[in-house]
């Protein structure tokens, strides 16, 4: 971690130095205490003693989650377990789940992390953070709930669950800072509007720190509107540490790294290949600092873009952008590929739908068919037909134009999608059913 005092606005050319710095003491600690880690730097002919600058770890080989599960429980530690303090597990929502340890240092700084969200906010000391995320395996609770320790702030561990006492406490309680996903928030909204409660006014709402989950800047403006905050987003992963990654500060145009912690690379997904500032690919991380499960280049699978030029706010990390999909969740249609985050995007420019969705895959005479179920606004006449059918025909049309493939659009009635406490389930794979 760096002595500097205000290491949220080093000049870059500093940050880079801390990075070189630790990632050089991080490859010779996975080389010498992991064995995952030895064979795969001999194999690929990657010296970890020789590291000169940030350019020379292009030379060393990726790690992935397959690695990390095939190595579990602790075979990817890097000290002995006696120096480990907590565990945590993936949510394991792409499979088998992958396990994250922690020493007191680890701890320390996720704590940080996750509260630099908290100061974007203008928030701190003299504030009410309520963890809506669930507390246990899962970084999100856990992740939250020190960051808001660390950022000065009282916090309220409610965890997920029993809306209705979430939305008396954020009544009651004075929270100004709410942590959770962008749905569950949502959820909160709504289920609040149905009890007779009017958030923007008896709510007492600053902020939002919502990640886990993708959303669009239309589900951002509709959360905005009902609960009269701000909404910051925030990435991480257990892999690397979980939320505190990287976080939006106010001017809500992307996330910034903690560059201090983490050493980002923008690859080409089919190549490998380092592409420039600007370009979209898939997001790679090496841990600058991290004792107990350091990672050496672990492709995330997300897919966003490094931000060229400075943020107005002052912090002088580099920002990712909003994330544009994963590449293991990307659909194959009829040879196109395509992102859930794309349809999305498409189906929020209809006023007359909400943000509830969900994408259906099944498939028929061996093709794969896409249906997008799209839950209407309250004030739509879901009575008449012929405005159905015609809404129907517009995004289909829409998505067609905009992905070059046929999906299948079915408006369904408010509230008939299924809710969630924790992430939304936006892709329903019914493609191996019988």
């Amino acid at each position: 971690m760096a002595d500097d005092k205000d290491v949220m606005t080093l000049p870059h050319e500093r940050l880079e130095e801390i990075q070189l710095e630790g990632i050089k003491k991080t490859v010779v600690s996975c080389y010498e205490n992991i064995p995952f880690y030895k064979r795969s730097f001999d194999e690929a002919g990657f010296d970890p003693y020789s590291m000169t600058s940030l350019d020379d770890l292009e030379r060393a080989p990726f790690v992935t989650k397959q690695d990390l599960r095939d190595n579990a429980p602790y075979g990817m530690l890097a000290v002995p377990l006696s120096k480990v303090r907590e565990i945590h597990m993936s949510s394991g929502t792409t499979g088998v789940a992958t396990v994250g340890a922690y020493t007191q240092h680890d701890l320390e700084f996720w704590a940080d992390c996750f509260a630099r969200g908290i100061r974007f906010a203008g928030c701190g000391a003299n504030d009410v953070v309520q963890v809506c995320y669930g507390y246990g395996l899962f970084t999100g609770g856990l992740g939250a709930h020190y960051g808001g320790l660390a950022s000065g702030a009282t916090v309220i561990p409610t965890s997920a669950g029993n809306t209705e006492r979430q939305i008396r406490i954020l009544r009651e309680m004075g929270t100004t800072v709410i942590a959770c996903t962008p749905s569950y928030a949502m959820h909160i909204a709504d289920t609040a509007l149905a009890m007779g409660v009017d958030p923007a006014r008896d709510f007492h709402l600053k902020a939002g720190i919502h990640g886990a989950e993708a959303f669009s800047d239309n589900f951002r403006r509709e959360l905005e509107r009902k609960l009269n905050y701000k909404v910051l987003d925030i990435y991480g992963l257990t892999e690397t540490m979980g939320p505190g990654v990287a976080v939006e500060c106010m001017e809500q145009d992307g996330l910034h790294l903690a560059e201090d912690h983490f050493y980002a690379e923008i690859i080409d997904p089919a190549t490998g290949k380092v592409l420039p500032d600007g370009e979209w690919g898939e997001l790679v991380l090496t841990t600058v600092d991290r004792e107990a499960s350091p990672v050496v280049r672990y492709r995330t699978r997300d897919i966003t873009r490094i931000l060229p030029g400075e943020c107005p706010c002052g912090c002088t990390h580099r920002r990712i952008d909003r994330l544009h999909g994963r590449t293991d969740d990307m659909l194959i249609i009829r040879g196109v590929n395509v992102f859930p985050s794309q349809i999305e995007d498409v189906m929020k420019t209809f006023d007359e739908v909400s943000s509830w969705y969900q994408i259906e895959l099944t498939r028929r005479n061996h093709l794969d068919v896409v249906t997008l179920k799209a839950e209407v606004n309250p004030d739509f006449d879901f009575d008449a037909i012929s405005a159905i059918e015609r809404l129907q025909n517009q995004i289909q049309a829409r998505l067609k134009t905009a992905l070059s493939v046929g999906i299948k659009v079915k408006l369904v009635e408010p509230q008939s999608i299924p809710r969630s406490e924790g992430k939304a389930k936006r892709v329903i794979d019914k493609r191996e059913e019988k």
